[in-house]
């Protein structure tokens, strides 16, 4: 019989990491920082790189718990959320259906649009379709549709001669979407809070390397915004959360116009497992409201559950 995850024995945790996505590098990090914080909390923490025999090392290992610390197609998506309810492994973050809908940015553009929350304008294209001329009016921002960590993205400069040339490893469609200037924000929302709003400060565009590299970015937090812009994304982050069905932690990233006011304020997407690395976003908020890098992982684990 599995312990019960939230009483006073630590329960066993499997670390699932690592993962065959675009992301794998980050989900090592994550995955890697994340075990660490918790044998500092007094837990066995056992890693597992989601390979082809991932089944049977969840089998091997016989967790409590899993901490999925993966990120990108197949470990967000819903599709190993799958695997963890089929074994009845309580897991941490989001279920199957808020994961599958988070993790496809048109659908969950629609979801938000429906609700009222802000959005760009754009649509999905074939790659084919892209390559051939411009989609809709430059500047616009080309992005495959289900992957994260600005994985794959092209800004089209309203000066641009010609649609972008894609690397033929992308995905066969695409979003396109119109470009917004401005400035990058971002809100946690752990549980049934949101934390605070960051202001991510980069020399260009909050890219893979401005992300996860060090010295890429720098992070303001708490992000020092008109009291109206900052209510609004801590107000539009939890509305996000809530109406993807989202659990656990979910950060929800902004962008900003701040010639526009409100009306140059919108949401871009929410992601179901935000980074945990040296560099990450979540952390440096939990931390803002007083929760170490442990006791936020702890939180993550006693959270979690089966029928997400």
């Amino acid at each position: 019989m599995r312990r019960d995850v939230s009483n006073k024995t630590l329960p066993l945790v499997a670390m699932a990491m690592g993962g065959p996505s675009a992301e794998r590098e980050v989900s090592l990090s994550t995955g890697r920082a994340c075990a660490a914080a918790l044998r500092g909390e007094g837990y066995t923490v056992i890693e597992i790189d989601a390979g082809k025999t991932f089944v049977a090392d969840l089998e091997s290992a016989n967790p409590d718990v899993v901490f999925n610390a993966l990120h990108g197609r197949w470990g967000e998506d819903g599709c190993v959320q799958g695997i963890f309810e089929w074994m009845g492994l309580p897991y941490t973050h989001s279920g199957v259906l808020a994961s599958a809908l988070a993790m496809d940015k048109e659908r969950t553009k629609a979801a938000y649009a429906h609700a009222g929350l802000p959005v760009l304008s754009g649509g999905i294209f074939s790659a084919t379709e892209i390559e051939a001329g411009h989609v809709m009016q430059p500047p616009y921002v080309v992005k495959p549709n289900n992957e994260g960590s600005s994985v794959g993205i092209y800004i089209v400069d309203k000066d641009a001669n010609g649609p972008p040339k894609l690397d033929p490893n992308l995905p066969s469609q695409l979003m396109a979407e119109t470009y917004a200037p401005g400035r990058d924000l971002t809100c946690t929302v752990q549980g049934d809070r949101a934390l605070t709003v960051t202001d991510i400060i980069t020399d260009g565009w909050y890219d893979y390397n401005a992300k996860y590299s060090v010295g890429g970015s720098s992070h303001e937090v708490p992000a020092n915004l008109p009291k109206a812009i900052f209510d609004a994304c801590m107000d539009m982050a939890k509305q996000a959360h809530d109406l993807l069905g989202c659990r656990g932690v979910t950060r929800t990233d902004f962008r900003w116009d701040d010639r526009r006011g409100l009306d140059g304020l919108f949401v871009l997407e929410t992601n179901t497992q935000p980074g945990m690395t040296g560099t990450s976003l979540s952390p440096e908020q939990a931390a803002y409201v007083g929760q170490s890098f442990g006791q936020f992982c702890d939180w993550i684990v006693k959270d979690a559950s089966c029928n997400r």
